[in-house]
């Protein structure tokens, strides 16, 4: 059965996708004769999510299949597996960051396995920063402006850091600003770049610690939880739906070191997300071993 439509956040979010994967939102052409059916990926806008998906849409279309690539905040990520708007989503961390999300909508969706066990939330730093742990944070705040800078506010990163972090540290001192990732990625470039000192919630892999030069700050009482695992969700239907895909999706794997190659290709080495496909292309060739991985 064809998947009701998207609500209209879903909706929204599909729009702001035109600038992450270049692909035409709301796109209702019939499938060509030889199409293997059409997936529909939700995803947050997080740099893993972004990378992980755009791979996958690749070597999908390669193969004959038809994806749609939907960016929306992660409520509604959750929210539109669970109703089968979304036919999969690549970026569910757990034990900690998106619990409130299955325990919402867990009976709804089914867990295809973690392709990364080597994920960490962090509160990040300046490398040459006169601090080194979260609980000198507070008594150093002027020199951060005191500001920390935040990404999503629905994002699980947030809510730890909001409930946990901050109370646990002493730290409604400062001001915690949220918006995006883009804007938080912005406003580190800014601030390395002119040697300033900044203070923002982060996490790995990620690209930024490539490009930027940064440090964690100890976190002695634990409250940004231990290293997280990045697992795929499909639909209650996807499994009956795409068979050969969800089994593909339970084999995959993708260590922290090989996702920061795709990471730095995409986003270090270019800010041009009409890039994207060209640049997965050429990625593939150079990883070899890795591309057979996708295709077995």
């Amino acid at each position: 059965m064809k998947k009701r439509l998207l609500t209209s956040a879903l909706a929204i979010g599909a729009a702001g996708m035109l600038a992450l994967s270049g692909c035409a939102a709301g796109d209702t052409s019939e499938a060509s004769g030889d199409s293997k059916g059409t997936i529909d990926i939700g995803l947050f806008n997080w740099d893993e999510a972004i990378a992980v998906s755009n791979l996958w849409k690749h070597v999908l279309e390669e193969e004959g299949y038809e994806v749609n690539l939907t960016d929306a905040d992660p409520g509604a990520v959750f929210l539109g597996l669970s109703e089968g708007d979304f036919d999969v989503v690549l970026d569910v961390w757990l034990p900690l960051t998106h619990q409130d999300y299955l325990e919402e909508y867990g009976d709804n969706i089914v867990e295809l396995g973690a392709w990364n066990d080597e994920a960490v939330l962090t509160i990040a730093v300046n490398e040459d920063a006169p601090i080194d742990s979260l609980e000198e944070l507070a008594d150093n705040a002027d020199l951060f402006n005191n500001q920390l800078v935040g990404i999503e506010p629905g994002a699980g990163l947030t809510t730890v850091t909001t409930d946990t972090v901050i109370p646990t540290y002493g730290l409604e001192g400062m001001e915690y600003t949220t918006s995006s990732t883009p804007a938080m990625l912005s406003e580190l470039k800014a601030a390395t770049g002119a040697g300033e000192n900044i203070a923002v919630t982060l996490w790995r892999p990620h690209w930024a610690y490539d490009a930027f030069p940064l440090k964690d700050l100890e976190d002695p009482e634990g409250t940004l939880g231990e290293a997280e695992s990045l697992y795929s969700y499909g639909s209650l239907t996807f499994e009956d739906d795409f068979p050969e895909v969800a089994e593909r999706l339970k084999a995959f794997r993708m260590d922290s070191e090989t996702l920061h190659s795709l990471e730095n290709a995409m986003f270090n080495e270019n800010d041009d997300p009409a890039n994207y496909e060209a640049i997965i292309t050429e990625w593939l060739a150079d990883n070899p071993d890795f591309a057979d991985s996708l295709t077995a």
